[in-house]
Parts: structure tokens; sequence; C-alpha cells
């Protein structure tokens, strides 16, 4: 089966695509935009790998769906449409980024997040499509099979990758990583239920900077410097 998706990610999930269950899933979600309102927009389903091939992920930030409100979801885990009130989650880890990492820059104008995906950021929700106002409708119909396959894929043929997991779904995809070549880092969800205890404080960004350091990578760019913050507004 052919689906769209950048080239790179197309060699590598190769028999993901031709995998029964990629078929039933495909089946499904065509059903499901047929007949609903379905997030995200079609184009965006494999929005976050078309910006992120798979030779240039460096960090991968695992959420759990997409979101399920109107003008929000873009293709890409915790990111909304740029002209979207930024949600609470991801106010929080703008939070964190900036207690983190200081200094002279300010934190995103806007969620949308494509910035830290050309940078090497894989964006990976568990499960890629939801129903409108029905968080978690899309679960258990094939996605969460395919993206462990994503995960592992990166493990077995990639080294010295940072995978964030937040709160116990995203934790259950560590399963499928080597530990031994890449760095995983832990916390809580970043969540307003949760925030509190064990997201605030992780300093996830500092130390996945500084572990792509040490394996000869650029740092990611969190945050905008000033001068660049200051042109947008």
């Amino acid at each position: 089966m052919h689906v769209s998706i950048d080239p790179s990610w197309q060699t590598h999930l190769a028999k993901e695509f031709a995998a029964p269950y990629f078929s039933a899933l495909t089946t499904f979600v065509k059903e499901e935009y047929r007949t609903a309102t379905i997030y995200p927009h079609p184009k965006n389903i494999f929005r976050a790998f078309d910006l992120c091939p798979f030779e240039k992920v460096k960090v991968v930030i695992l959420g759990q769906d997409p979101y399920h409100g109107e003008h929000q979801a873009n293709g890409l885990a915790f990111a909304v449409e740029d002209t979207t009130r930024i949600p609470p989650s991801l106010q929080n880890i703008f939070k964190e980024i900036q207690t983190d990492l200081g200094g002279e820059a300010q934190p995103p104008k806007d969620g949308n997040l494509t910035h830290w995906a050309k940078q090497g950021v894989l964006l990976l929700n568990a499960t890629l499509t939801v129903r409108a106002h029905a968080p978690g409708s899309h679960q258990a119909h094939g996605w969460e099979k395919f993206t462990d396959a994503v995960v592992r894929a990166l493990s077995e043929e990639r080294e010295h990758l940072v995978f964030m997991l937040w709160g116990k779904y995203a934790k259950a995809k560590g399963a499928h990583i080597d530990r031994r070549k890449h760095l995983v880092l832990e916390a809580a969800h970043p969540s307003p239920f949760s925030a509190h205890t064990g997201f605030f404080g992780c300093k996830h960004f500092s130390r996945a900077n500084e572990y792509l350091v040490a394996h000869n990578e650029l740092p990611i760019r969190w945050l905008e410097p000033v001068a660049a913050h200051s042109q947008k507004v």
C-alpha cells in the first residue's frame, strides 16, 4: 500500500504499510473521515514525518493523540495551529523550557512547533487521528502498533537519539527503545493535573542538548532569541 509520507520513512516503514493491520487501519480512518469530523486535516496525518525525515531525527517527543477541538491539531504532538490559543500542557512545556534554559530568550509566541520539527524533533503522537470532541476515539485501531514500529525502527537503526517520555502512556513506548544506544528521559505528563508531580524541574531540554553536543550534534533551539521575538511583536 502506498502512503503519502516522506520517502525516508516510506523506506524504513515499508513492512508496516504492507501489513494487514495497516490496511484495516486505513479502511477505518478513511471511513471515519467520510462520516465524521476527524482531526487533523488528512494532509497533516503524517506531517511530523514529513517535517522530520528519518535520518534527521535527533529528539523524539511522544504524545498520546491529537487535540480534538476545532483549529487545534496540526499533525505534531502537543502543537496547535499558530492562530490557536496555546493549550495548558504546551504552556507548561514552555514554562519548563524557560526555567531550564533561561538566559536571553523568550518562549515561542505560538504553539505550532514547526521550528522544532525542522531541527530534528519528531513530535509523534501514539495515535495519529481522532474524532472531534472525542479524545481517545481512534485508539486500539492500529495506530499504536504503527507508532511502536516507528520507535523501534529509530531505536534499532539510529544511534544517540533522545527520547522524551512524559506520562504513563508515553513511558510504555520505552519498551521498544535500546537504552544502551539512546538517552531516554522520563517525567510526569505536562498536563496541569500532573506537571507539578515531576514534569516541572525535569530539565529534559538542557539534558537533551548536552547529550546531543556530547555526540557531535547541534543542540535544539528550544527558545527564540530576544531579537527574533521582538521582531514578531
